[in-house]
């Protein structure tokens, strides 16, 4: 039995109430449905920025209706500090989900992307500060690594931001550290590695590039390729992700004010991750006729991106379950039945 599978038999046997930000979300909503199978108490505050109701409708169709009931959900926003410490009343858990990625948005619209990012960061931690939350997990992100080159990427060294989000997100990892330093109130942020999976929005501008590619692929529309293909990143399934809040939530003392990444410890192209995909369609019985055309690269964007995870592993028992093309075939049965 590994560390995870410990740790859920320990919830099942324990429940504690968790809170988690972005609950409407991606990955929110897939923390919410593991932790409500597990039958645990979960408060979930967004406010619909970028979260979705037919998320959270989903998984309540996913879950029992008594392990439902044990859902409460709060329409909020974090950069309202009043609201954060509403939602972090007699919480054990948070994980703090809730943010404005993407980098181009950011690009686009820094003063927003600051806003969510790191005004509502800043009222998180202190409303579980004061509420006396006993672990609090936040969304870092590999952006912070910016024009590092080595690879693969250790979290000990990190490069210049690239974009404002990649600015957010290292302040976020400041304010941490200041936090556990100054009020010995220790956080774990968890540096997210291209995360993708069911529930991932595919439409908008600013959607993530598997849901993207699928639902064009689906629908027989045009794929744009940034640049020469060979631009590469490490894609971690969202069962992965799931597993390291977890396992990060529940950490002793001793590892948390740390920072982890959150990866498989692999190496994609786009190229062929647009046969990846394009094979997995082929699988359930979808053709893609149209062949992806090639444009300029994008700004902001790192050529290469690797995660070590080895210190997740060697410290909270990180065991990545999925790698690429499992969480590719896993999760195209979801954008078949959802791709409209």
């Amino acid at each position: 039995m590994n560390k995870f599978e410990q740790i859920r038999g320990s919830l099942s046997s324990q429940p504690k109430t968790w809170l988690v930000t972005g609950v409407a979300g991606f990955i929110g909503s897939n923390l919410l449905e593991t932790l409500l199978r597990l039958n645990q108490k979960v408060i979930g505050l967004d406010n619909f920025a970028t979260g979705y109701q037919k998320n959270l409708d989903e998984v309540k169709g996913l879950v029992s209706d008594k392990q439902w009931q044990k859902f409460t959900f709060i329409e909020g926003d974090i950069r309202d500090l009043d609201t954060c410490l509403k939602a972090t009343q007699e919480v054990d858990y948070v994980l703090h989900q809730a943010a404005l990625g993407s980098v181009p948005r950011s690009i686009a619209d820094p003063i927003t992307t600051n806003s969510a990012n790191v005004t509502g960061f800043l009222n998180m931690l202190e409303a579980a500060k004061q509420n006396e939350v006993s672990s609090f997990v936040y969304a870092a992100s590999s952006s912070t690594y910016g024009d590092h080159p080595a690879l693969p990427k250790i979290e000990e060294n990190i490069g210049n931001p690239l974009s404002p989000y990649a600015v957010t997100k290292y302040v976020n990892e400041l304010y941490a550290d200041v936090y556990s330093r100054t009020y010995g109130f220790k956080c774990i942020g968890l540096r997210y590695f291209n995360v993708f999976g069911r529930r991932q929005d595919p439409d908008g501008a600013y959607a993530a590039v598997i849901p993207k590619w699928t639902a064009a692929m689906i629908k027989g529309e045009q794929v744009f390729i940034n640049g020469d293909g060979e631009t590469s990143r490490d894609f971690c399934y969202i069962d992965n992700t799931v597993q390291m809040n977890l396992l990060a939530a529940t950490a002793s003392d001793d590892v948390k004010a740390e920072v982890y990444n959150v990866a498989v410890g692999d190496r994609t192209t786009l190229n062929d991750l647009y046969f990846s995909i394009k094979s997995a369609l082929g699988s359930n019985g979808v053709a893609v006729e149209k062949e992806a055309q090639y444009r300029d690269f994008r700004a902001g964007d790192v050529r290469h991106s690797q995660a070590d995870v080895s210190k997740a592993k060697t410290k909270l028992g990180y065991d990545p379950t999925f790698r690429i093309q499992q969480g590719i075939e896993e999760a195209m049965p979801w954008y078949l039945n959802n791709v409209e």
